[in-house]
């Protein structure tokens, strides 16, 4: 599910490094004051100069690393699908071992990615139908997970431990946009939603009996068990 990217908006290096550039920590700063201008106001709400205030910069060198506040979101987003994908690190491997553990190892992990930078994920949803390239990034990304959640049914099915039934990219997309959908509820309050305490476990077993029939799966047999 990991795929290495060089984030949006990333200035070049330049001159002499000791330990970390005055250029990344510029960047940084940029990054760092959009992310906590987003718990206070709206996308639409902050401008360059706050941007560039926030992070002790002049809005002449605000444009150095970013050539808009679009860009910068999308870094934010880029970022934090990258560290989605980081967190997934080696479920589907294991997922065979314990499908309900696994499944909801998954679901707790990204959980609390987003949820760690949810004013993030509720400004790229919120601007998603105007702005292009959020609709475009999280495109990308939103296929790349479909197509892993897709290789994982269809590894489950060819094992024996899920029942063939629909098509299993249809069944992964539908399982994704649900994710995307709920989480977007609990996180921004818009009723009805989960309870964040339910969440995890409530997706669980959505999933679960939709691609098991089941919320109880069968787990593969250890090495030597008859």
């Amino acid at each position: 599910m990991t795929t290495a990217r060089t984030p949006a908006g990333a200035a070049p290096s330049r001159g002499r490094r000791t330990g970390r550039s005055t250029g990344d920590e510029r960047e940084t700063a940029i990054l760092a004051t959009a992310e906590r201008l987003l718990r206070q106001r709206a996308f639409g709400d902050i401008s360059i100069d706050d941007l560039a205030r926030g992070a002790g910069i002049s809005r002449p060198t605000f444009y150095f690393y970013f050539p808009s506040k679009d860009a910068v979101l999308l870094t934010l987003l880029d970022r934090v699908t990258e560290e989605a994908d980081a967190a997934a690190g080696g479920v589907f491997d294991r997922l065979a071992e314990d499908p309900r553990a696994h499944w909801r190892e998954l679901i707790a992990r990204f959980h609390a990615t987003f949820g760690g930078h949810r004013d993030v994920v509720l400004a790229c949803a919120q601007v998603r139908g105007t702005n292009a390239e959020v609709r475009r990034l999280w495109a990308e990304v939103l296929e790349r997970w479909v197509r892993a959640v897709q290789a994982a049914i269809e590894t489950e099915r060819a094992r024996g431990a899920a029942p063939d039934g629909l098509p299993a990219r249809d069944l992964s997309i539908a399982l994704n946009s649900m994710n995307e959908r709920v989480w977007y509820a609990t996180f921004a309050g818009d009723g009805p939603a989960v309870a964040e305490r339910d969440v995890v476990d409530v997706l669980l077993d959505v999933w679960l009996t939709a691609i098991y029939r089941t919320t109880t799966p069968p787990v593969m047999p250890s090495a030597g068990t008859p």
